[in-house]
């Protein structure tokens, strides 16, 4: 059996030490440990099948056999290393002869009591779906953007002069004719109101940002929310009041918010339940996008909780595509508006769900090293409940 770490340093008994090598043995995903000179001290079986070497080999080699220069894992092992901190950066492309191409989530951590020590995990099958989930949301969301740009014009303009008809024919209707023509323009203004809120989707300008304080955001959105769909709800606010500013747009973060929190409180229903609005930091996590050629920090993270009936199994991989939608009537374009809108942010939504047990995971950038000057670092308290504007109303909402 090898060693975590030198003997030394072991705390552990052999007993507890072999305990500890069983339970590594039993993880699907591959786990390492390499010294200061990343010359690997232990593996499990499943680093063995990742690495294709077997476990006599692998113990005292350096990661250079198995890792070319300049690979990702370096630098992760070099920053753990630094602030003696795990750090996580997900879609991470692993390219080696020796073990050929991988698209994972690496998660680098350090030895207890041992500065240069650190466990190396690896994440290949369930993150790397997670991104493939995200440019599915993505695509899902672009792919209305022209038909919204279409809609507009094509259908926009001729219900004008359907209605504009109708309104003509009303005015020397009888009674029982007066009801047609009303029920006309009632149906072309609910089709305008739906070619409305796809065009949304055509709006492909740069966002404007600011440094945004996340909890004012949530904060009004709860207030709003509390009085336009919530009456049955009782919301519970978890903030970490020294988290700071996102660098976003705070309307587009109001509404895709406001939407997540709006379909919570409707899944919950007439009945009395629970929406917990949450707010953390994640040390060390990174996203490395598809074409990026940089690595995106994502510290922030926004959780909606409730204790609503779940979300059908078989809409889980299609929830962000347009037109798909858990409620009778919906439309089906609110959550693939939350996912163009944190697309746009260079965030990502995640979500679980199950009876009694539904979680949308926001996680969104901070604003850059180089402008937090102009804005203050850390929110010592928690912020003042704002009063609602007249941004977004119940109206501006319903059908999403």
């Amino acid at each position: 059996m090898s060693q975590l770490i030198p003997e030394e340093n072991l705390r552990t008994s052999p007993l507890q030490q072999e305990a500890a090598t069983t339970i590594l043995n039993s993880l699907n995903g591959p786990v390492f440990v390499v010294d200061g000179e990343n010359k690997i001290s232990f593996v499990n079986q499943a680093a063995e099948q990742f690495l294709q070497s077997s476990h006599p080999v692998l113990l005292g080699s350096n990661l250079s056999v198995y890792f070319q220069d300049g690979s990702p894992i370096y630098q992760l092992l070099e920053q753990t290393r630094k602030e003696q901190s795990s750090v996580a950066e997900y879609g991470v492309r692993l390219d080696s002869p020796r073990i050929g191409s991988h698209l994972v989530a690496i998660t680098t951590s350090p030895v207890q009591d041992n500065v240069a020590h650190c466990v190396v995990t690896i994440q290949q099958q369930s993150i790397a779906r997670k991104i493939d989930h995200q440019l599915v949301h993505r695509n899902a969301a672009r792919s209305i953007t022209a038909m919204g740009a279409m809609l507009a014009h094509e259908v926009k303009n001729p219900l004008s002069g359907i209605r504009g008809a109708a309104q003509l024919l009303e005015l020397n209707a009888d009674d029982d004719d007066r009801q047609l023509t009303r029920l006309i323009c009632d149906e072309a203004d609910r089709i305008v109101k739906l070619v409305d809120r796809i065009e949304m989707f055509s709006d492909t300008r740069p966002l404007e940002r600011t440094a945004v304080n996340i909890h004012e955001v949530l904060s009004h959105v709860r207030l709003l929310s509390k009085s336009a769909y919530g009456k049955n709800v009782t919301f519970i606010e978890k903030y970490d009041p020294s988290l700071p500013e996102v660098y976003g747009n705070r309307d587009l973060l109001v509404q895709a918010f406001l939407n997540l929190v709006k379909n919570a409180a409707e899944a919950i229903g007439k009945q009395s339940g629970e929406i917990i609005l949450k707010t953390s930091y994640q040390q060390g996590v990174r996203m490395r996008l598809f074409g990026g050629k940089g690595r995106m920090d994502l510290p922030m993270l926004v959780t909606i909780e409730d204790n609503g009936p779940g979300i059908p199994e078989d809409l889980h991989e299609h929830l962000f595509d347009p037109f798909v939608s858990t409620k009778a009537g919906g439309k089906g374009l609110g959550l693939a508006l939350v996912s163009k809108v944190i697309e746009e942010h260079g965030g990502v939504i995640e979500f679980t769900s199950q009876p009694r047990l539904t979680k949308f995971s926001v996680s969104l950038p901070l604003v850059p090293k180089e402008l937090r000057s102009e804005a203050p670092e850390i929110h010592t308290k928690s912020p003042e409940i704002p009063t609602i504007s007249k941004t977004h109303t119940k109206k501006d909402l319903d059908g999403l």
